[in-house]
């Protein structure tokens, strides 16, 4: 790897964020990690494990500056906004410029963002907040590398709105049963936010869709099931029960089912990275013992 330097990870206490800020500090790294606060248990975990922890907040630009301050690299994964009538796609540009724009000011050298994968006929899943920051870092002038990932292997543990979370021994979602969904770990996003650090100039201008397996739906929870011994199912949501869930949720039925997919050449990033996960091996390295938690809890 290159030299080891000062990285600020946004959104270090979420799940990006957290994944990262641990590779990066198991190559050496310094890494800051910015927080609203020191009080959560998140924080204070990734303080014990040998990240600096600064107080700064992307709604307030403002209390940017001393985060950023003598850091030659950001990792910039800017939190999801919602309104009442779904996502705030301005909110999150916000945030996400905002991080730009501090690294701009400190004369950090390098900047990885991480957005959402995008489907292929060149429509995105979500359209607007993400995209714009995309638009942003690159007319920013520094070193980037825009990271897509798919969906997350971890949204089997339940995501709370509807999509994922299991009822009654069933996990419900837009893609039909039996059609390859392209999926990613955490951790991998994590090594491929770490090989761009570690070499900025192979990685420079490079826009990354990210997957690591694309199991079928009653493939997932076949392996699940007999990764966990659960008996859960799957089952499409219809046209109703996706709309009741929000226009998001609607907009993503409506294009898979009109052809669109994730993208991501899955053997490439294999060449790049010969460790990356397919499924059963999230499984295996602790992602049934998860799912068996997330359950209990659920209960």
């Amino acid at each position: 790897m290159g030299d080891t330097r000062t990285i600020v990870v946004t959104g270090a206490t979420g799940r990006q964020g957290g994944a990262t800020a641990r590779r990066l500090l198991a190559d050496g790294h310094r890494v800051r990690a910015l927080v609203r606060g020191h009080g959560s248990p998140a924080a204070t975990a990734l303080e014990a494990e040998g990240a600096e922890l600064v107080v700064g907040d992307l709604d307030d630009p403002g209390s940017l500056e001393t985060a950023f301050a003598g850091a030659q690299g950001v990792f910039i994964v800017p939190p999801m906004a919602y309104a009442s009538g779904g996502a705030d796609n301005d909110l999150e540009f916000r945030r996400g410029g905002a991080a730009i724009d501090a690294a701009v000011a400190a004369g950090v050298e390098q900047a990885v963002f991480t957005g959402l994968g995008s489907f292929s006929g060149g429509v995105a899943e979500q359209v607007g907040g993400k995209q714009r920051v995309e638009r942003h870092l690159w007319a920013s002038g520094l070193t980037a590398t825009v990271l897509r990932p798919v969906r997350f292997m971890t949204n089997f543990l339940g995501t709370g709105v509807g999509v994922d979370d299991v009822a009654d021994g069933v996990s419900r979602h837009v893609f039909p049963a039996d059609e390859p969904v392209q999926l990613i770990a955490l951790e991998d996003i994590a090594e491929f936010a770490a090989m761009a650090f570690a070499d900025p100039d192979r990685f420079a201008g490079r826009t990354l869709e990210l997957a690591g397996d694309a199991p079928t739906p009653n493939e997932a929870f076949g392996a699940i099931n007999a990764a966990t011994g659960l008996d859960l199912r799957y089952e499409p949501l219809s046209a109703a029960e996706a709309g009741a869930l929000g226009p998001e949720v609607a907009e993503a039925r409506r294009l898979w089912l009109a052809g669109h997919r994730w993208h991501a050449d899955i053997e490439a990033l294999r060449a790049l990275h010969p460790g990356l996960r397919t499924f059963r091996d999230w499984l295996a390295e602790g992602g049934a013992a998860l799912l068996r938690a997330a359950l209990a809890r659920a209960v």
